[in-house]
């Protein structure tokens, strides 16, 4: 069993509810992570007009992760042009 201690706790508010967290990044780079999930939950909210917030996570988690997918392929092609792989 692996135990890690993290110092840093943060209380973030997202789309309404406040999340008490605990991470070893930093407590801006915690906050600016939450602020772009709250962003993301209130764009897809105004996009559906969804009161259903299991619903608004899921979608908007479904465009951070095409956000990163794009983006990592973007990476990967750019490293592949560099000569990296």
């Amino acid at each position: 069993c692996r135990v890690i201690v993290m110092e840093n706790k943060v209380l973030v508010e997202i789309f309404g509810e406040q999340y008490p967290l605990k991470s070893d990044a930093d407590a801006a780079y915690v906050q600016q992570l939450a602020a772009m999930v709250d962003e993301n939950m209130r764009d897809v909210a105004r996009k559906t007009r969804s009161f259903s917030g299991n619903k608004i996570s899921v979608l908007a988690a479904l465009q951070i992760a095409d956000a990163y997918f794009r983006l990592k392929k973007d990476y990967d092609e750019l490293v592949e042009l560099a000569g990296g792989k």
